[in-house]
């Protein structure tokens, strides 16, 4: 399926499934994670299992297909002094997610999906925690030079769109989504949100001093395609859509996660059963609009297919 394809359906409103939590899934399967990197390693060391996971969601229902770029975060390879690998090892993942694509279409005469880049702005993760490394900074300068290689790696690697995950401030996140904006291609926001202690409004993941109200406006400024709720808690999610579409009358997705993360591993507790994330899901449809739909870390290709019998 094309991007104009894509493109046709969210303007007319239409339900898109997209795929689920393609790191946890490769790290279900054995792949060992990397106490740094989390799961970037895996496109060179297990491509076939990278490539096994795409195609698995493909055949539950997904119409679009992240590639393996969330982990090769521009601010976490150039914390690591490994920036130079950053856009080789986007090209591999790119291109396992293009290959698992086209398998798929020629397989089942189905249109080709889509492939987007997912690009975030991970930074250092402590190993045994989920917190990031907010000691670690950088100039605005610098920070926007690291995010225009990224965008512009993605986009020679050939994705359709450019997915930015885990969106949750009002510098690094919009720094990175104008280096998107800039490469011409389309662009989706999704910005994740965790409740603050006690009775607090919610604010960007692992950043407590950024309210989500804040951090909405500037992201919608950019100029998205599509802007969504992604990567939260199913109890947070509700109230994150409400404040989002306060601010957004534009398509809008939601894909959460389940469970919980310690450096490097996901730690598959407490999953939302399939039915229970369509029931959830059916009610963001309802309350919010909500029209692109699928699951973050934790979810696998049954929770996507249960999803797809809402399109």
């Amino acid at each position: 399926m094309s991007y104009a394809r894509l493109q046709e359906r969210l303007g007319i409103g239409a339900t898109i499934v997209i795929d689920g939590g393609t790191g946890t899934d490769i790290q279900r399967r054995g792949v060992p994670m990397d106490g740094a990197s989390w799961c970037a390693q895996a496109n060179r060391t297990h491509p076939d299992v990278v490539r096994a996971v795409h195609a698995e969601y493909l055949d539950a229902g997904a119409e679009l297909l992240i590639a393996n770029t969330f982990a090769t975060s521009p601010l976490l390879f150039d914390g690591l002094g490994r920036i130079d690998e950053m856009v080789p090892i986007d090209a591999v993942a790119v291109n396992l997610a293009r290959r698992a694509a086209a398998d798929h279409a020629e397989r089942t005469g189905a249109p080709t999906a889509a492939v987007a880049g997912s690009f975030s702005t991970m930074r250092l993760v402590p190993e045994g925690t989920d917190r990031t490394r907010v000691d670690m900074t950088w100039t605005e300068a610098d920070a926007r030079a690291l995010m225009v290689r990224k965008a512009e790696g993605l986009a020679a690697a050939g994705v359709d769109l450019i997915i930015m995950e885990m969106m949750r401030d009002r510098d690094f996140s919009v720094w990175a989504t104008e280096a998107a904006m800039a490469t011409g291609l389309p662009v989706w926001v999704g910005i994740s949100v965790e409740g603050a202690a006690g009775d607090g409004p919610l604010h960007g993941y692992s950043r407590p001093d950024m309210p989500l109200a804040d951090i909405v406006a500037p992201l919608v400024a950019a100029g998205p395609q599509v802007l969504a709720v992604m990567h939260t808690s199913v109890n947070h999610t509700g109230e994150a859509l409400a404040e989002v579409r306060r601010h957004w009358t534009g398509p809008l997705g939601v894909y959460p996660e389940s469970g919980y993360f310690t450096m490097p591993d996901w730690q598959f507790v407490d999953i939302i059963e399939p039915d229970a994330l369509v029931a959830h899901t059916r009610t963001w449809q309802h309350d919010h609009g909500v029209t692109v739909i699928g699951g973050c870390c934790g979810t696998d290709p049954g929770h996507i297919r249960a999803l797809a019998a809402l399109r």
